[in-house]
């Protein structure tokens, strides 16, 4: 995996993260990529929907990706949160594979964000995810100085668990009642993976 921060198809010069692995390309594309989310929104419409919160009453609409990926650029520049879009290395103009999106950033004796993640129903089970999330967690890491990365799950989610046990997510806890997903209040199970190569003082404690 390498990380590309030149211009690139997907973002603006000098700013927007551009990750590659064997089989993969990894960036925030830029807002006239809202075509081929939007298509991905709607082919998984189903398929996400019982680990998803509500969408917003605009969601399958053009104007809401547009406006997403526009916000998505601006969170990463003040630093808010880092959405990734996922494409094959060899077609990095679409279709989205996925996502794997980092936000809820907290810095000062913390260094903290939270993740999230969603696959395309065709390619589930070719370990896409799990090679997604290698590069970005690297990056989150090394790149950015994150110390720990939280992630949760509702227990049926039995692929999204297996994800989290082959990066090295520790379980810590359960949580009753903690989102509202799928028409009703979901518990969800609560993970982390912390930055072993980060000791000492933390860089940006404010």
């Amino acid at each position: 995996m390498g990380s590309d921060k030149q211009a690139d198809s997907h973002g603006s010069p000098g700013s927007v993260p551009v990750l590659r692995t064997e089989r993969l390309l990894l960036t925030l594309p830029v807002i006239e990529a809202a075509d081929i989310h939007l298509r991905f929104a709607e082919e998984n419409r189903t398929h996400l929907a019982p680990w998803e919160p509500p969408y917003p009453a605009d969601y399958f609409t053009l104007g809401f990706w547009r406006e997403r990926l526009r916000k998505n650029l601006i969170e990463h520049d003040r630093e808010v949160s880092t959405r990734f879009s996922i494409f094959w290395k060899n077609n990095p103009h679409g279709p989205v594979l996925g996502n794997c999106n980092f936000n809820n950033f907290v810095w000062g004796c913390f260094h903290c964000a939270t993740l999230g993640y969603r696959i395309d129903h065709r390619v589930q089970g070719q370990g896409v995810m799990t090679e997604a999330l290698r590069a970005a967690i690297k990056y989150m890491f090394e790149e950015r100085g994150f110390h720990r990365i939280q992630a949760n799950y509702r227990p049926t989610n039995e692929r999204s668990a297996e994800v989290l046990r082959r990066l090295g997510f520790t379980v810590e806890g359960y949580a009753r009642d903690y989102l509202f997903i799928d028409g009703a209040w979901r518990d969800h199970i609560l993970t982390s993976l912390t930055n072993t190569k980060m000791s000492g003082r933390p860089p940006r404690l404010g």
